[in-house]
């Protein structure tokens, strides 16, 4: 009997613990990420034209 008691404690109390009132929604505002232009563009030409020299070297191997 004690433990039928106990299982209905348990019981009444995981219950009693997920019951609650729907609460509000919490609106984020998304963050605005302003990118700056760089001042020249051959920065961007480095890495291909380094990729481009590697495979002619393979290749020429």
């Amino acid at each position: 009997m004690k433990k039928v008691a106990l299982a209905a404690v348990i019981a009444a109390t995981a219950s009693s613990a997920f019951a609650g009132a729907y609460g509000e929604a919490v609106v984020v505002e998304p963050e605005v990420v302003v990118e700056e232009a760089s001042a020249t563009s051959s920065h961007d030409l480095i890495v291909p034209l380094m990729v481009l020299a590697i495979i002619a070297a393979a290749v020429a191997d």
